[in-house]
């Protein structure tokens, strides 16, 4: 996919006049771009880190506090964050953190 440098839509590819030729011309604007040679662009994809929920005790200095048992340690108290992942129409994911220090086991609610 090849972008107009003037107004950043997509760029469509037509047959020139001549017949053995092509171009990659603008719907909106008049930009044209005679394509000489083959276009060729290999980018290979790298995978996004994964990100903890709670990320770094920083996260954890104001986050809230409720009272949930920890599945590991039976702790009472757990930091808990809710993120909307599903769609608009189901309800927000709870993810919990345990509060005692020697745990941190973190899980969701489901």
């Amino acid at each position: 996919m090849e972008f107009c440098p003037n107004c950043a839509n997509l760029l469509q590819v037509e047959q020139t006049s001549a017949g053995n030729r092509f171009r990659l011309f603008c719907p909106t604007c008049p930009y044209v771009c005679e394509i000489k040679n083959k276009i060729v662009k290999n980018q290979f994809l790298v995978q996004k880190e994964v990100e903890a929920i709670f990320s770094g005790e920083d996260a954890l200095k104001n986050a809230p506090k409720t009272e949930a048992t920890c599945p590991a340690c039976n702790f009472g108290q757990a930091y808990f964050r809710q993120m909307q992942i599903r769609s608009a129409d189901e309800p927000m994911s709870t993810f919990y953190k345990c509060c005692n220090g020697t745990c941190n086991k973190e899980w969701r609610e489901d």
